[in-house]
Parts: structure tokens; sequence; C-alpha cells
């Protein structure tokens, strides 16, 4: 299944991400202190152990079997008129212990003209330029500025990992859609969020925040290919502690103490991340520093979505199971807010991106302060979990749900869709139509 999708912004991911480096014997310890990792070497080494028993035991036999048909052969040869001497010659003659040896006549693949070498390895046929592995390894690996990049968070058969893909559109207006790279994560992922803060120095950077069952937010650099660890960790597991039936838990300081359900950076300010959590809190994050600024205990039911406001940024929206959906100053976070209740529980919320005043949760035409239905889509992904527009092309829909089929949808490509918004198909305007 795919729980998030999002989209990283064209032109910032690095032409050419690095491969990560192995982690060194000390990061290994910590990953398997902190119980992230199986330790399945020594399993590993047994099976080594148990191959060179039975590997060293068929060599016995065989040793065994040669010196009692030699045995056998010479005793009873005498003593009846089988001749089992022909046995132990012909297993001599067979040389089972080397069989596995070349001759030094023998070449392999000949086409029978004695071209056993040739010159150089640019003539040999069956040789490939080493040259040219590297220049097509290194255009598969390659990101073009053109290129959309969407990022999806995914469980699959118990592992849990986020994609990497790229959409492309090729020269005959093809698209094309195909996995870059992937990463590997610790625990089942429920929602991401894409930041550019500059953890690394620089100007921008290209990181996503994933919020998983687990309390702790994990930030990831999407500029590393292979990285085992993640750039930075928000809150989390301090350590566990077992005595007798029960566990006690000690949480890092700030840290939520329930799985993470909702994230959202802020654009504006760049170093800030709020978060939502099945512990009935809001936090708010300064990812430069790894700290909570910010602790919000305003719903009393799991916190599912959060969004920043387009127009006011320090204006944070929150929707909750407790089928309420509160807006809250950041610049005032004692003020209780404003608050509306719905009629039912709150899985995802977005602002109107025309208006500082309006939030939606449906796809709708908000025109003339009269919402209506433009458009609608049977998707092939099963349970919608996530959907996302691109903000570089913004009628491309991205899709994700219980089927783990990642789906872009054209909604211009709808009729409804292409007469009421086609004129700002070429304008460089947001989408005019928010999930």
């Amino acid at each position: 299944m795919i729980a998030a999708t999002c989209w990283v912004p064209k032109g910032v991911s690095k032409s050419l991400p690095v491969v990560a480096e192995p982690p060194s014997k000390e990061e290994i310890e910590e990953i398997l202190k902190s119980g992230a990792l199986e330790r399945s070497g020594d399993s590993e080494n047994e099976d080594d152990e148990d191959m060179d028993v039975d590997a060293a035991k068929q060599t016995d036999e065989v040793s065994h079997a040669l010196a009692a048909a030699d045995a056998l052969g010479k005793t009873l040869n005498t003593s009846s008129g089988t001749n089992f001497q022909d046995i132990t010659d012909g297993l001599r003659e067979l040389d089972m212990d080397h069989y596995d040896e070349e001759d030094d006549g023998i070449e392999l693949f000949s086409t029978g003209l004695g071209d056993t070498y040739y010159p150089s390895n640019d003539m040999d046929p069956y040789l490939k330029d080493k040259n040219d592995d590297e220049e097509e390894e290194i255009e598969d690996l390659a990101i073009k500025p053109s290129d959309a990049v969407i990022v999806c968070a995914r469980n699959e058969d118990d592992v849990s990992h986020l994609e990497v893909w790229i959409f492309e559109n090729s020269d005959d207006g093809e698209r094309n859609m195909f996995v870059h790279h992937d990463i590997i994560l610790p625990a089942f992922p429920l929602c991401t969020a894409w930041l550019d803060c500059p953890l690394k120095g620089g100007d921008k950077g290209n990181f996503i925040a994933v919020g998983s069952m687990e309390p702790a937010i994990e930030i990831w650099d999407l500029d590393l290919i292979d990285e085992v660890q993640p750039f930075m960790v928000l809150g989390g597991i301090a350590k566990k502690k077992k005595k007798g039936k029960k566990k006690s838990v000690k949480f890092m300081k700030d840290s939520h103490t329930d799985s993470v359900l909702g994230l959202a950076w802020n654009k504006e300010f760049r170093n800030v991340l709020a978060s939502a959590s099945a512990d009935n809190t809001v936090k708010i994050w300064d990812v430069a520093t790894g700290k909570c600024d910010i602790t919000m205990e305003h719903h009393i039911d799991k916190v599912q979505a959060v969004a920043w406001n387009h127009h006011v940024p320090q204006v944070l929206l929150s929707g909750s199971f407790d089928r309420s959906v509160v807006m809250k100053d950041g610049r005032v976070p004692s003020s209780s807010g404003c608050k509306w209740l719905v009629t039912a529980d709150v899985e995802s919320l977005a602002w109107d991106p025309h208006t500082e005043h309006s939030f939606v949760v449906k796809l709708w035409d908000v025109s003339n302060n009269e919402p209506s239905c433009v458009a609608s889509q049977n998707s092939k992904a099963g349970g919608i979990f996530s959907i996302s527009f691109s903000g570089d092309s913004p009628f491309l829909l991205a899709i994700g749900g219980s089927k783990g089929r990642l789906e872009v949808w054209d909604t211009l490509s709808d009729a409804g869709v292409a007469k009421k918004f086609g004129k700002y198909n070429k304008s460089k305007v947001t989408s005019p139509a928010e999930p």
C-alpha cells in the first residue's frame, strides 16, 4: 500500500545523486543497539559452517567409497568370478577428485579458428568497455532539471520504504514513470513532507520528513542513494526497559509519545515543521536545531492532519478524530484559536490557495463562493490514502492507495476541468483547485 505521496520541485534534486558511504563499525553497533535491525550475521555464519561440514562430509564419503571399492576388488576378485578390479580401475581413471580442473589445452567458447585471445580488449566481442558501463550507470542515475520527482511512502510484505519516482516527458511527447531509487525505513510510514531547509549548508536542501507508527520523525536526504540512516531524527524513544511482565519506555525530550499521523513544512519559515500525532498533540519543530519549540494540546483525540496557511505563514490548521478543525496562530500559541465542528473524523485538509480564509477536503470549484464538484476519477489505486498536486505542473495529481500503485492523473484531460480551468494551463499560477 502507498500511505503518502509528495512532489519534489523540478530542478531541486542533484543532477547526479551521491552514493552514500557505508556506515562505520561504530554506526552499525549503534543501529544494532537501537533495535532497528536484527542481528543476522550469526545465522549466516551458521549456514556457512553447515555448508563446510556438508562439503567435508561428502569428500570423506567419496574417499571412503573409493577405498571400499579398492578393497572390495582386491578381496572379491580372487573369491568369485566377478571382476571388481575393473570398477576400481574405472573410478581411478575418471579421477573424480580432480574432475573440475580444466586441461590447459581446452579452449572454451572457441569458434574453432584458434582465436584464444585478441590483440586488444576493444577487438574482443565478448568484452564490453568499462567506460561504457560507467557511462550507462551515470545516465541511469542522472536526474534532468525537466524531470518531475515524486516520493511515495510504501509498505509491502512487511517491508517499509520510500520510493523516489521520476516522471518525465520524452521528446515525442510520451510520459514515462520509473523508480529511480528507494530508501528502506525501519517503521510503517504514514505521512511525508518535503522541505528545502539547508541542513547541510548552502542555500537550499532536498530532504523529506517521514512520520510513522513510531513516535520519531525521520528526515532523509533525497540526494543520497543507498543511505541506511536518516540525516536527522526528531524525538523518538530514548530507551526501553523490561521489568518482569511490564515494559517501560522513556522518550526523548518533547517527543511525541505515539504515531506521527501528519506533517506540514512551512515554505516561508523554512526551518519550521509541524507534526500531528495519535497522542492528541500538535508540535512545532525547528529542524535546524532538531528541537521542539511549541506543543499544542487543543484536541481531545488523534490529530490526523496539519496545514500552514499560504498567505499568513504563521497560521496553522489542524484536523482531528474529535471531529473538529482548529486554526491557531503560532505567534500566540496560548490562544485557543478558532474551532469548527464537522460531521466526521477529519482525515485530511487543505487551504484554498486563493484566499487566506477558506479551507476544504474534496476537489471543488470555489469561484463565486459557491462550491461545486468539477471532476471525479475512478482510480485503480484501491482505497485512496494520499493525493498531492504538483507545484510545477498544477494540473498533475499524484494518487496512492491500498493496492500499492502510484498513479498520476492529468486532471486537465477531464472535459469538465479543461472547460473550467483550461485557460490557466500556460500561466504560472498555483492550481485553481486543491484537495
